[in-house]
């Protein structure tokens, strides 16, 4: 069940009104059983596995917690560990690594190993997947006491809004106001309203309608130039952002009409100065629990310098794989390990070096461009093709028909338009131009709303095109 589509919207006012009829002490088995159903939507088998995952992780967080021998304990955190990343490697890295396996065999042996179809992976997998481990390693380092309720700790693992695309949420942040009992206010709706109506505004007016120019572009690499796969690079990174945040402004907004504040996952990460900053603002909730959960764990700064360089750049290419099975994202992951160890050491050795502001933001948001062109490449040797044609086939001459080709004038002007309207919608969050101005943030506070819900219905995409995250 996609957020962007009228069977989401259909069941959200009745989980939302059935939830505040309801006696404060029954609103959880409610909720529990609205994402059960809302999860079912995707498949039963998935509700199965969900299932299944948590159960696991309750019983081990039980055992983990009541054991006093540290051997045990850390046997029951394995079983936990070891339960979910088996899960998330069966069904998204086997077809890969066996292909891959297969693939070098038949091209160094000259046999003729078959290579698999992909497995349908379950929606959600990678997000609930490691929100679970998260609780069960929250336990054992003793900063979280387990819920005895499996049905309570259930709800944690799959409360609806956060549940296929995050934010991952911490135990302690969000378990508390799931049962905890709240009075139902009118700023509580308007709120999550607002943040809703944004959301859908990111994801079915600009991404979806960049994805008509974005896609073709990147399913035939071989007929363009540099310059138009590079055009197509920054529009998907506005695409991209506008999908992953607009889902995360939905989840944000939708939880609050039952009371529940999610976590910041986004802070307008594009008009970051630097690749540090851009990971203290892109994707938060990921960024913080790879840094608690795997590169603490590999030693974090607290060993020898080349040892903490490398825990970074292995903490990168994990988290390239983590966002797929494709050599592409294992290269995406590289690129901002190198990079980000570049600007480490560049700072260590400069202190006193500055650029002009302006600069830093064209270094970032090109280097963002084109690592997220293996982001977004099909394949290495697409990737290859890319890079190549960017790099020695740069004809912005010929591009520009190209362009034409893509979409008309009259498309490419609204995309610019929209483009230039999220721009200044970000730089008035970061720098609050109009804070001094009440009388004026009367007048345009409406009337921003009422130009986003008139512009959704003139030009929304309303063809419930799947969010980019859901293939990971």
């Amino acid at each position: 069940m996609l957020f962007n589509s009228l069977a989401f919207i259909l069941f959200l006012l009745v989980v939302f009104t059935f939830y505040w009829l309801l006696k404060p002490n029954w609103r959880w088995v409610f909720l529990l059983i609205a994402s059960y159903t809302f999860y079912a939507g995707w498949g039963y088998w998935y509700v199965l596995l969900l299932f299944i995952t948590s159960t696991i992780d309750y019983w081990a967080a039980l055992k983990i917690h009541k054991s006093k021998n540290e051997k045990h304990r850390k046997r029951f955190l394995a079983l936990s560990v070891i339960a979910n990343l088996s899960v998330l490697g069966a069904f998204k890295y086997f077809v890969f690594f066996y292909n891959s396996g297969a693939s070098l065999a038949n091209t160094l042996s000259g046999s003729s190993f078959h290579l698999l179809n992909d497995i349908i992976i379950p929606v959600g997998l990678s997000f609930y997947t490691f929100q679970s481990i998260s609780y069960t390693i929250d336990v054992y380092r003793k900063e979280v006491i387990p819920e005895k309720n499996l049905l309570k700790f259930s709800l944690f693992v799959s409360f609806f809004p956060q549940l296929v695309a995050g934010p991952i949420e911490r135990f302690n942040n969000l378990m508390p106001q799931l049962l905890s009992k709240k009075i139902f206010s009118e700023s509580m709706f308007t709120s999550g309203l607002k943040i809703m109506l944004w959301g859908f505004f990111k994801k079915i007016v600009i991404a979806d309608r960049l994805a008509l120019i974005v896609d073709p572009l990147f399913a035939d690499v071989n007929s363009y130039h540099g310059f138009t796969l590079l055009f197509g690079g920054f529009l998907f990174v506005v695409q991209v952002y506008c999908d992953f945040s607009g889902y995360s402004d939905i989840a944000t907004g939708v939880s609050k009409w039952f009371g529940i504040n999610l976590s910041l996952n986004w802070r307008r990460p594009l008009l970051s100065k630097s690749l540090i900053e851009f990971w203290k603002r892109n994707h938060i909730s990921i960024t913080s629990w790879f840094r608690s959960y795997l590169y603490i764990p590999l030693g974090g700064n607290k060993c020898s310098y080349q040892r903490w360089l490398l825990n970074i750049f292995l903490v990168f290419l994990i988290s390239g794989l983590w966002h797929g099975a494709n050599f592409t994202f294992i290269i995406w992951g590289a690129m901002h390990g190198l990079v980000y160890i570049v600007e480490l050491i560049i700072a260590k050795k400069n202190m006193n070096f500055k650029m002009p502001a302006i600069l830093m933001h064209f270094y970032l948001l090109l280097f963002h461009t084109f690592s997220l062109i293996a982001f977004r490449a099909i394949s290495a040797s697409d990737l290859g093709i890319i890079y190549n044609s960017i790099f020695f086939k740069f004809n912005a001459l010929s591009s520009f028909n190209e362009i034409r080709n893509l979409a008309d004038a009259f498309t490419l002007l609204v995309n610019g338009l929209l483009i230039t309207f999220l721009f200044l919608k970000e730089m008035q969050e970061e720098y609050v131009w109009f804070s001094k101005q009440e009388k004026l943030q009367t007048i345009l506070r409406p009337a921003f709303y009422i130009s986003i819900i008139v512009v959704l219905f003139l030009l929304g995409n309303f063809n419930s095109n799947q969010f980019i995250y859901f293939r990971f």
